[in-house]
């Protein structure tokens, strides 16, 4: 199953009806431009904790995991963005116009993304994940401390596993946490390389390992279109 091609179409539909057109382009270039990592790991603790998986839908926004993954993606991509425009200062460069742009896109990708998550269990985390990348940024400035940067993608993969994990009604433990962290850990500090790359060794097995000892039911039948 291509889980980052089902996760950035997801992604770019959510998106599908902004305008005007050169905003639409420029989200669907950024978004092109992007790991999908933290959507394949949301569509990949979803399908280890729940216990059937139907066949695909040609629309993977009709799908609960699909949606899912699409929203932590677009929250992640925003962000992304946001870091990226506090590091290169686009308005001391000449290059007020793209930074006036890509501020646009980046609170369109966020928004979108808390509107996917906002009648699901992920909806407070999306709200703290961005709450945390604010708080980041800020005491970074003060501080110059970059090694904060990277708490963006060790966010983003919790928001990934939590919204998976609640597919199958799970909960996000200690274990799970821990998991996140490491493996963002092992990525590069300015975002993910491509998924089939970065997750190469997790796979549903290692991600039920991870899940076993939680309880709940597992009675969701979900589905994710390749």
């Amino acid at each position: 199953m291509d889980e980052a091609g089902a996760t950035r179409r997801a992604a770019l539909g959510a998106v599908r009806d902004v305008e005007p057109a050169g905003l639409h382009d420029r989200i669907t270039e950024w978004l092109d431009q992007g790991s999908m990592v933290p959507g394949v790991l949301t569509i990949r603790f979803a399908r280890a904790t729940a216990s059937a998986v139907s066949p695909g839908s040609a629309d993977e926004l009709a799908d609960p995991i699909g949606e899912r993954a699409a929203g932590v993606q677009l929250i992640y991509d925003g962000l992304r963005l946001t870091r990226r425009l506090s590091s290169e200062q686009p308005w001391e460069t000449d290059d007020a116009e793209r930074g006036d742009l890509d501020i646009l896109v980046a609170d369109v990708l966020v928004a979108r993304g808390f509107y996917l998550l906002a009648k699901t269990e992920a909806s407070d985390r999306a709200v703290e994940t961005v709450r945390a990348f604010g708080r980041d940024q800020t005491v970074q400035r003060e501080t110059g401390d970059d090694s904060l940067a990277r708490n963006l993608e060790t966010d983003a993969l919790e928001l990934a596993a939590f919204a998976g994990t609640t597919v199958g009604d799970r909960s996000l433990s200690p274990s799970i946490q821990s998991f996140a962290a490491e493996l963002a850990a092992d990525g590069p500090v300015d975002g993910f390389p491509p998924a089939d790359q970065f997750l190469t060794d997790v796979d549903a097995d290692r991600l039920r390992g991870l899940t076993a000892d939680q309880s709940g039911s597992d009675g969701l039948t979900t589905s994710v279109d390749d």
